[in-house]
């Protein structure tokens, strides 16, 4: 086996390793840690937005325009999820940079110019994609929290935090976006039901 180059991030050849079984994983310096870490809860939460926006993009009803977006805030997620198993503060590694938050402000400034403005709080529904990226948001929520729990105990790049902030303000307009795009009202909220 010749040795992995640096711009190929990793070389997998055997998925299971059995150095999991005792509750134990590592993170990204190769450091053990239990399975309930904090950082680990981030970073799982951070893959399970990006398969929740893999769900959104197997659906043929996405709008075209949103695709490619989509498809590279996938990709960023996996930074975002590098940087949370490395811990913050050892250098030569993958980081979230400004440039990621600079490209979600830039995205969502974009495509709410599109947009009425908000006059009731929006239920998360309407069409099958923009209720999808309803449940991303949340999702993005949460992987959100998880992080800044993470942050309290160990410290992380304060720029994962903006990130993901950013990001589920991407994705409320991207829901809001694609029941526009449609032609759909979007589900407001009633006071009183």
């Amino acid at each position: 086996m010749s040795a992995r180059r640096r711009d190929e991030p990793v070389r997998l050849t055997r998925i299971y390793t059995r150095g999991g079984d005792k509750g134990e994983t590592s993170l990204g310096d190769g450091a053990r840690v239990p399975k309930l870490d904090c950082r680990i809860g981030a970073f799982g939460a951070v893959d399970e937005l990006n398969s929740a926006l893999g769900v959104v993009l197997a659906e043929p009803d996405v709008p075209e325009r949103l695709r490619a977006p989509l498809e590279r805030i996938q990709n960023d997620l996996f930074d975002v999820g590098a940087d949370l198993s490395v811990p913050f503060g050892i250098g030569d590694r993958l980081r979230v940079e400004q440039t990621h938050v600079d490209r979600l402000e830039r995205l969502c400034d974009e495509f709410n110019a599109d947009l009425p403005e908000l006059k009731s709080f929006v239920l998360p529904g309407g069409t099958p994609a923009a209720a999808r990226l309803h449940v991303a948001r949340t999702t993005c929520r949460r992987a959100e929290r998880d992080a800044l729990a993470a942050n309290d105990e160990h410290g992380i790049n304060p720029l994962v935090l903006a990130h993901l902030n950013r990001l589920s303000d991407f994705l409320f307009i991207a829901a809001r976006w694609a029941n526009a795009d449609a032609g759909r009202d979007e589900p407001l909220w009633k006071p009183g039901g």
